[in-house]
């Protein structure tokens, strides 16, 4: 309890600091770190890298700050970036920040389509991006195109901007946009005040300590990588690794063992993958976290065996950051609940409301989500009718010991015959089956008429495993013994991919079709 308390008056104080009207995030990004230790360990594929210091960044960042203001960047202007995990990125976005404008993310597996809905939406009058995309901005007619190869020759002699612009702990910093998984992505804004919240995250769940090789392998165009590769290690002045290509297997792993990771982050589909075709031979982590989508219990149990520690698993939105964890840090840490996603953040209050996982808005100081860019039934949608409770749409249980667990959003209940399913109880059986790789769980109409909807499986199997009807029945009479009569699949679909969003979230209204 005494921990608990301690950890929640550390998150107000950061809060406190990081909300007030002369907050300047180039200063808590950056200026106030020791000018001589590492910020980025900026890694190619080839596994060369570089490594860049606090004094480098802002020196490079206050040069690309006047070259963006010649261009016209102004404070509040929404700018969208789309550029690899290179030193551009880094150094673009804290130029943008030095002038009070506002960051748009887009992720580099976008198509112009994805990308033409955030410029509109966010009312952006230019991109930053490079040659290796630029065939996907040109056709959006609305917007300047500048090139960041252009902007970083220009900036090598380009006077450093004199004093960066302080917008204050409540004005916007980046406008971020959910991932679409139930339907049209949303525009959600960040104001600065989050840093307190993200650096609670990686002090208390993710336990990043000075002395850590840290990796979070998400993409900061999108919101783990975001929030917990850039802006949280930057707040802290920890230093963070980006890897400059797309996820495999092979080369996470290369880059754990050459870079001597020691904590590291990750989507469950990354330990998935790793677990069906890597060799981790000398591979030793002294943290591992996975957020994104719900960790099936087989991966903690697998991390155990071939990382060196279990994998603990974290719960979050694009709308909140990260507010529920089985947190690593020392004073807060817990055993394991099977199934369970941990308990609350300091400096939130959750419960179960409406059937969904809540946050008590009082009671949740850190709680930085206010609503989306000019969507106000969207945004009421998230609140109960008097404003009291943030409504995640997940539906999900709390224990009497306050760990939360994820059943799924409410989209994706399955109602059959009277009973509310989750896909991710049943997910969580099949997933354990030595045959099965990845799976996805959803609600079709039932054929016949009777039980409403009916649960179909979608099933990869693992590597060398071939699909039979023998296998099918095996896995649907395991459902129906480990877990419940009627929640077992009628029909089990074997597929050799799951559709995902971008950022790695499984579709399951694409499979419900």
């Amino acid at each position: 309890m005494e921990s608990q308390m301690n950890a929640n008056q550390q998150a107000l104080a950061w809060l406190a600091e990081y909300r007030s009207p002369g907050a300047s995030a180039a200063h808590l990004l950056c200026d106030r770190h020791d000018s001589d230790a590492i910020a980025f360990t900026l890694v190619e594929p080839d596994l060369s890298f570089d490594s860049m210091t606090w004094a480098q960044l802002a020196d490079e960042s206050r040069r690309m700050a006047t070259v963006l203001a010649a261009r016209g960047v102004r404070r509040g202007d929404r700018v969208p970036v789309l550029l690899g995990k290179r030193r551009a990125l880094v150094v673009t976005l804290l130029g943008l920040w030095r002038l009070g404008a506002v960051h748009v993310p887009l992720f580099t597996a976008f198509a112009t389509g994805a990308i033409e809905l955030r410029t509109e939406g966010s009312g952006a009058t230019m991109v930053v991006t490079d040659a290796s995309q630029r065939d996907k901005v040109d056709p959006i007619s609305a917007v300047t195109v500048l090139d960041v190869d252009d902007l970083v020759a220009e900036s090598a002699t380009a006077e450093p901007l004199a004093e960066s612009v302080a917008i204050g702990g409540d004005e916007t910093l980046v406008q971020l946009y959910t991932s679409g998984t139930t339907g049209k992505p949303k525009g959600v804004p960040v104001p600065l005040f989050c840093l307190a919240s993200f650096q609670t995250y990686l002090h208390y769940s993710l336990d990043v300590s000075a002395d850590d090789v840290f990796w979070n392998a998400a993409d900061p165009g999108w919101a783990y990588g975001l929030y917990y590769a850039l802006l949280a290690p930057m707040v802290a002045g920890r230093t963070s690794l980006l890897l400059n290509q797309g996820f495999t297997p092979e080369s996470t792993v290369d880059v754990i063992a050459k870079f001597g990771v020691t904590n590291f982050a990750a989507a469950p589909t990354i330990y998935r993958a790793m677990r069906a075709g890597a060799d981790l031979d000398g591979i030793t982590l002294r943290r591992a976290s996975s957020a994104g989508e719900p960790l099936t219990p087989d991966i903690v149990s697998w991390g155990v065996d071939n990382l060196g520690c279990e994998v603990r698993d974290h719960y979050g939105q694009t709308e909140l950051g990260m507010v529920i964890g089985n947190h690593w840090h020392p004073e807060l840490a817990e055993p394991l609940k099977t199934g369970s996603m941990g308990q609350a953040m300091p400096g939130f209050t959750g419960g179960i409301v409406e059937g969904q996982i809540a946050l008590d808005v009082k009671a949740s100081p850190l709680l930085w989500f206010s609503g989306y860019d000019a969507a106000p039934e969207k945004t009421a949608e998230r609140f109960t009718d008097d404003g009291a409770w943030y409504l995640t749409a997940d539906t999900g249980r709390v224990d009497e010991e306050g760990y939360f667990s994820f059943t799924s959003r409410d989209d994706d209940v399955i109602l059959a015959a009277g009973y509310r399913i989750g896909p991710f109880d049943v997910e969580s059986v099949l997933a354990g089956h030595s045959a099965v790789n990845e799976v996805a769980v959803v609600g079709r109409p039932d054929p016949e008429g009777i039980r409403g909807e009916v649960v179909e499986a979608f099933v990869v199997l693992a590597a060398g495993v071939e699909p039979t009807e023998d296998l099918e029945t095996e896995l649907k009479n395991l459902v129906r013994d480990q877990y419940s009569k009627h929640a077992y699949p009628r029909t089990v679909h074997f597929v050799e991919s799951l559709p995902k969003t971008p950022s790695g979230k499984i579709q399951r209204f694409i499979l419900r079709r």
